[in-house]
């Protein structure tokens, strides 16, 4: 089956540039003319997501993964904002539904990946609280362009495994409809390798993303392939995702977790020949790697399994309740039609 292969964030050659804001910067500015410069920033943003599904539809790239801070301190707790107190007229959410628009024609797959200060599972509710928030923000901006993944790692370990992923169950518990989901958990580096979270990922229909360089480092009792399968079984029929990087310094290295600029095609899985699925290619030579890596593993193309409708994810299996709840999410929802405001 064909690969979907897919691009994170940025380019290094097409001249496609999402701006960002620090908030000591924009905190001086005067409110009138603090509105303006963001209001700027996303409009810019905006129009730069759209000439990136251009660019990545001429260089027959089939996923893209959008910044997080595509709308910059939109949940910062002094200078945050809703995008209509910046977009009054909704130019600039017409410009982003446009970029989602062009992104649907050419069926390319869009998804979100917040910063690593996302833990739904902080034994610290302020840092809990904040992390809703920042995932809320990215279910309205992946609402509002049809982005259907927002992925996210386990977080802390802190009190021991169990009691961490019972902490990240009630995270999750906690978002909204819109961002739940799109919700899916990747395997990490250091502290959850798939064996650890797709028990969770099953009981909640929350599926994962596998990374099998993650995997590499943070082993488990499953293969590369009974990972590969196992994960994509947790997609319950839509198109499965995947990451694929290599070690910066080599495997021998004595920390073999830094990215390359290059995926080296030795670290491609035999397994994944078989899986039609998104790849996102973690390099640090971006669309050069990703497009190096098609040309040497000889097969790409988008993903011949067809995608299917957002549908509502199993609620937990406790003991007030194991009924199972399937309910789609109409057109209109999965392409944000209608105003949106980020809470």
């Amino acid at each position: 089956m064909p690969i979907r292969w897919g691009l994170c964030c940025q380019f290094l050659d097409a001249p496609i540039r999402f701006r960002a804001a620090t908030h000591r910067y924009v905190w001086g500015l005067e409110p009138g003319v603090r509105r303006e410069y963001l209001a700027g920033i996303a409009r810019d943003n905006a129009l730069a997501l759209l000439a990136a599904v251009g660019e990545c539809r001429r260089l027959g790239i089939g996923a893209f993964r959008i910044n997080s801070q595509i709308l910059p301190l939109s949940t910062h707790p002094e200078s945050g904002y809703h995008l209509a107190g910046i977009d009054p007229d909704g130019t600039t959410e017409a410009l982003f539904r446009q970029a989602g628009e062009a992104a649907r024609a050419a069926d390319l797959r869009l998804s979100f990946h917040p910063d690593q200060f996302v833990v739904l599972n902080s034994e610290r509710e302020a840092v809990v609280a904040s992390s809703v928030a920042e995932l809320e923000y990215q279910a309205a901006v992946a609402e509002l362009v049809g982005a259907d993944v927002i992925v996210f790692h386990g977080g802390s370990a802190a009190g021991g495994t169990e009691a961490a992923l019972e902490r990240l169950e009630r995270g999750i518990e906690r978002l909204s409809e819109r961002a739940r989901v799109r919700a899916a958990l990747e395997n990490d580096d250091r502290q959850y390798a798939p064996a650890d979270l797709l028990p969770l990922c099953r009981r909640l229909g929350v599926p994962l993303v596998y990374d099998v360089h993650h995997h590499r480092c943070r082993a488990d009792g499953l293969s590369v392939e009974e990972a590969t399968l196992a994960a994509a079984e947790t997609w319950n029929g839509r198109e499965p995702y995947s990451h694929i990087s290599s070690p910066r310094d080599g495997w021998d290295a004595g920390n073999p977790r830094p990215h390359a600029g290059y995926v080296d095609p030795g670290d491609w899985p035999e397994a994944w020949r078989g899986v039609g699925m998104t790849v996102d290619v973690e390099a640090k030579g971006k669309e050069r790697a990703v497009t190096a890596l098609m040309g040497a593993v000889g097969y790409g193309g988008v993903c011949a399994k067809p995608r299917q409708p957002l549908a509502s994810p199993r609620p937990a299996q406790s003991a007030r309740t194991r009924t199972s709840l399937c309910v789609r999410v109409s057109h209109a929802a999965c392409f944000g039609i209608g105003r949106v405001a980020f809470a």
